[in-house]
């Protein structure tokens, strides 16, 4: 008897994220059925697993994840993300979310992983990877298979991220610590941002995010 699929409800800041994580699933609509779609709101309906993808963040919201891990609705937690700093992969699992995924993933695994989630395990990444940050924070070598925003214009994920943050106003110091990545790192993802979007100052990149979609709903 084959089994019903998984109820999945997407969560992330960005419609186009969200959209993208969407689009990335469908070919396994038999294995993981995508019911909800949220942009920050409170869902609706009763899921199996929450995908809480920190895009625009850096890191997770722990006080996010409360709340959600506080929401019957919600299902089983799963943060998505870049960020493999020790503390905020404890933080998330400690608190009780099933699963900590890396956005190197691509499709199938992401499925696979879901999947022994909702039977009731528990996914961490490999303690490798948690104990080096700095390699965890950087770009990945193939491209993935969700979409971002600016990403029609070039910009990688992470320099998407990056540019999301300084739209919405925090400082290098901020968005490096936000991303757990050095200043120098930072500064080189800042130059070949600004290169692809075609400006200069940071007031510059900052109207370029407002235009393209740098800013999620919540501060548009």
């Amino acid at each position: 008897m084959t089994s019903a699929p998984l109820r999945l409800r997407l969560l992330n800041d960005y419609e186009i994220v969200v959209a993208g994580l969407r689009t990335m699933l469908e070919p396994f609509a038999d294995r993981v059925r995508v019911v909800e779609t949220q942009v920050r709101e409170e869902g609706d309906r009763r899921v199996d697993l929450t995908l809480y993808d920190t895009f625009g963040s850096a890191r997770p919201d722990l006080e996010h994840i409360e709340e959600l891990l506080e929401d019957p609705a919600a299902g089983t937690v799963v943060v998505y993300t870049w960020n493999l700093r020790s503390e905020s992969v404890h933080g998330a699992l400690e608190r009780g979310c099933g699963g900590y995924l890396h956005k190197s993933l691509d499709a199938a695994e992401l499925v696979r992983s879901l999947e022994q989630i909702g039977a009731g395990g528990v996914i961490a990444p490999d303690a490798g990877l948690v104990d080096d940050a700095e390699t965890a924070a950087a770009e990945p070598e193939t491209a993935p298979e969700w979409a971002w925003p600016g990403q029609r214009e070039g910009l990688t994920p992470r320099e998407a991220e990056v540019v999301a943050l300084i739209t919405r106003g925090f400082t290098n110091s901020e968005i490096a610590a936000r991303s757990y990545i050095s200043i120098n790192s930072l500064k080189s993802y800042i130059r070949s941002a600004y290169r692809k979007m075609g400006v200069e100052r940071r007031s510059q990149a900052v109207r370029w995010g407002i235009e393209h979609g740098m800013l999620p709903r919540e501060h548009a």
